[in-house]
């Protein structure tokens, strides 16, 4: 059973940086891509950073590149995203997610594991 788990998430001033954590459980995860989505309150949920099995290849949504960063540590299974530069806009609850394939990773039933989010608030 495969279990995800962030934290990192509170509140933080525009302008200012938070980094998030997500600590998976289970076997292989070095298998798996892992992706970050976020929704806001009356809104869908957004794709924003996804990276490879690896490690060494990171995708963005356009709103967050420049300012977020996705990374992962395999030794430890868990996946990051540095965020930076943070505006009111990015307040919303975060999600990690393990990707198991697709044609469009921006889409997010192409990730087949979820945690429970964990919220980013932004105040202007």
């Amino acid at each position: 059973q495969v279990q995800l788990v962030e934290s990192g998430g509170g509140l933080v001033q525009a302008g200012g940086s938070m980094r998030l954590s997500c600590a998976a459980s289970g076997r292989a995860f070095s298998n798996y891509a892992m992706g970050w989505f976020r929704q806001a309150p009356g809104k869908e949920r957004e794709f924003v950073a996804r990276i490879s099995p690896s490690g060494a290849n990171t995708y963005y949504t356009d709103s967050v590149k420049g300012r977020f960063t996705i990374s992962r540590d395999n030794a430890k299974n868990m996946v990051y995203l540095q965020m930076n530069s943070l505006t009111p806009e990015d307040t919303a609850l975060y999600y990690c997610a393990r990707g198991y394939g697709g044609p469009d990773y921006r889409k997010y039933w192409n990730y087949d594991y979820w945690g429970q989010g964990t919220q980013v608030t932004v105040s202007s």
